[in-house]
């Protein structure tokens, strides 16, 4: 059976063909703006000969329901909108409540499970916020922090502060150390390494719950910026959530969400 799979988040939509064995070459765009057409176009018309649609989305109603209209003007499968629950792929979630766990990590965690062998992961989504959830080697997924991701932070001070603001307005953008020499580059490096601290912090307190320190396997649009900062082991995993989506599309009575 072929499969279309499509991790749909704020900012970026990201969609791979799967075969059943092997994950396609993964693509991705900036989906601000995009319509019934766009999707049709640019996601749908890549599937052909897709009997499968399987979705994690956390873009809301109406970006869901222009992908499910996309899919019907092309005549193709229904998109299936997965959610989170207690168990699915080897993994049981932490939360009290597990639909309150945002479906984009909840797959992550199952993707990372699959790909660490046994090894307890810590997962890490770099995107318009930062996740950072535990999954230990058992597929026992501890919980999770949610932070502003390093793009966020710099928005929210250059929104909300004129001092800063005003004087980070040109200048250098970045640097090779935590001390920028502009206040561009003070805010971007400051936001990156308060973001790479917080991982290796979350890496510190996994040790105490799952015996050893953990992989951390990063993924999201700000991953690459963000890992040369840790102290921790760690890789980056580009189509994270794809490769979760693959996990879960093999298995029976795949839970979907009203559209």
């Amino acid at each position: 059976m072929a499969f279309l799979l499509v991790d749909i988040g704020n900012t970026r939509i990201k969609w791979a063909r799967f075969d059943g064995r092997r994950l396609g070459r993964q693509h991705a765009a900036v989906h601000s703006g995009w319509g019934v057409e766009d999707f049709a176009r640019r996601v749908i018309g890549s599937a052909r000969g897709i009997e499968r649609i399987v979705v994690a989305s956390v873009a809301g109603s109406r970006v869901n329901k222009n992908l499910a209209a996309a899919a019907r003007r092309a005549g193709g499968a229904a998109p299936e909108f997965v959610v989170s629950r207690r168990r699915a792929g080897g993994v049981t979630a932490g939360y009290l409540e597990p639909w309150r766990l945002g479906v984009d990590r909840f797959v992550a965690v199952i993707g990372a499970h699959h790909l660490s062998k046994g090894k307890a992961v810590c997962v890490v989504g770099v995107g318009t916020a930062m996740t950072i959830d535990l999954v230990g080697a058992d597929g026992r997924h501890w919980g999770g922090a949610i932070i502003p991701a390093p793009g966020l932070m710099v928005g929210t001070l250059l929104r909300n502060t004129n001092g800063i603001r005003r004087r980070a307005q040109g200048g250098a953008r970045g640097g090779t150390t935590l001390f920028g020499r502009s206040t561009r580059a003070a805010i971007v490096q400051g936001s990156r390494y308060a973001a790479a601290a917080v991982i290796d912090r979350a890496v510190v307190e996994a040790r105490t719950l799952v015996g050893r320190a953990p992989l951390v396997m990063l993924t999201g649009g700000e991953a690459p910026a963000v890992q040369p900062l840790l102290r921790s082991g760690s890789v980056i995993v580009p189509d994270l959530v794809l490769r979760g989506l693959a996990v879960l599309s093999g298995e029976p009575g795949l839970p979907e969400a009203a559209v």
